[in-house]
């Protein structure tokens, strides 16, 4: 498969953007990048005019795929033609703001933002101002933007571990990258997914400061790792008992996984506040945080934490997002996907127990991954996956998919997601691909 134009590109692009690209995920597949021309249904033509089955989707906002219904098309050129923006008010960002709160459970009012780390970033201001308290809890492994409050991660032993004289020790977190200020990471508590233990000991330590928990309802930027019974509703009750807030990030799982509910939906969970992004914009840049009343009033103008962004709520974006959630209401798009979600995690775990029974067959819904594990375990946390063969799966696997006509996911964290564009055809011609290259 010639991939020349690409390799030219990539050579061009290393002079004038740092690493080559705009967003660091995308550099990783060696030894360079593939550029896409365009996309069509459930696939991706790249700029050799190779054609691939794209499991990729933008990377999760893309629910109808590539080749959008003409009711969505005409929304999005029908905004655009009224005028690329405005900085004031619009009669959509109130239809969509509507549309969010009527089919998700917990989300009473809604804030639009730009990206999904602008809404990660705005809620956890919005639980420290609404708490008056500092420290938050993350997940290990769990990913919740570019955003100095959650890149951190844990040093020295396992919170369950007791220093001597069986007291707990301290969570220590340091900034996971260079840039971010130590002090920033002491406000920052990781934890395992999956471990309700270690969750009841930083509670225990700093149950008084912490102002929130931030966890994916599964995580989904390490290789798809699904919650243990009982897990999220520990988070829940911990944050009850102490006062702080719980925040689900569901800016991949938002209207994916669980429909228009979402995973809260799907979990029968009640979180506090709800960060949203890929889906809802329908491909174009957004993010949104959602909550209850009594929190969201505490952003400006209505209270002190203050919040603001002129591209929040952005016409065309809403169009786009609300016409494309509308038509995912009325048509059969969530039976869709999650069928072909369903075949794909079936064949593909047939393939695996007769190739190679030490790897593992993860995710729900319209997300599916195959996880280089050792020992055929599904992984509980964010390490199980880090212990995979990762650089297997990342070096010798994914090119070996793309010389099949298969694009996945640039590396064995990120998630892969069918969209209402893809066919049982797509379905068939990937599984057998998994089986040739394994």
């Amino acid at each position: 498969m010639n991939r020349d134009t690409s390799r030219d590109l990539y050579d061009r692009a290393l002079d004038s953007l740092p690493g080559g690209v705009n967003s660091s995920v995308r550099a990783a597949p060696v030894p360079y990048p593939t550029f896409v021309r365009s996309g069509e249904d459930g696939h991706v033509v790249d700029a050799d005019g190779n054609r691939y089955v794209d499991w990729v989707m933008g990377l999760g906002p893309l629910l109808l795929g590539h080749s959008l219904p003409d009711r969505v098309t005409s929304a999005i050129q029908s905004r655009t033609a009224d005028g690329p923006m405005f900085g004031m008010p619009t009669e959509l960002e109130v239809e969509h703001a509507e549309f969010v709160t009527r089919h998700v459970p917990s989300v009473e009012m809604v804030r639009f933002v730009n990206s999904g780390t602008e809404a990660t970033v705005s809620a956890v201001r919005l639980a420290r101002g609404y708490t008056g308290r500092d420290k938050v809890v993350v997940m290990e492994s769990g990913y919740h933007g570019a955003q100095e409050s959650t890149l951190v991660e844990r040093v020295g032993p396992r919170p369950t571990e007791r220093a001597s004289g069986d007291e707990p020790r301290a969570v220590q977190g340091q900034p996971s990258s260079p840039g971010i200020p130590a002090s920033f990471a002491e406000h920052t508590l990781p934890v395992p997914f999956n471990d309700p233990e270690a969750a009841h000991e930083v509670f225990e330590e700093h149950g008084d400061d912490i102002a929130a928990v931030l966890v994916e309802p599964i995580l989904a930027n390490k290789g798809i790792v699904e919650p243990e019974p009982g897990y999220h509703e520990t988070l829940r009750d911990l944050a009850d008992d102490h006062g702080s807030l719980l925040v689900w990030d569901e800016v991949i799982t938002g209207f994916r996984v669980g429909g228009l509910q979402c995973a809260q939906g799907k979990y029968g969970f009640d979180p506090d506040l709800t960060t949203f992004g890929k889906i809802i914009g329908g491909g174009f840049p957004v993010g949104a945080i959602g909550g209850k009343t009594e929190i969201m009033n505490e952003f400006t103008p209505s209270g002190d934490v203050f919040q603001a962004g002129t591209f929040s709520g952005h016409p065309v974006t809403m169009a786009a997002g609300l016409e494309t959630l509308r038509y995912a209401a009325e048509e059969d798009v969530y039976g869709h996907v999650n069928r072909l979600g369903e075949q794909l995690r079936s064949g593909l775990s047939d393939v695996v127990a007769d190739q190679a029974p030490e790897y593992s067959v993860v995710g729900t819904d319209s997300l599916f991954k195959v996880v280089f594990t050792r020992d055929g375990e599904r992984p509980r946390n964010g390490g199980d996956v880090g212990d995979a063969s990762v650089e297997r799966w990342n070096r010798v696997f994914r090119p070996q998919m793309q010389d099949h006509g298969i694009m996945l996911s640039q590396n064995q964290f990120e998630s892969q997601f069918v969209a209402d564009g893809h066919t049982e055809e797509d379905v068939e011609q990937t599984i057998e691909a998994y089986a040739d290259a394994l």
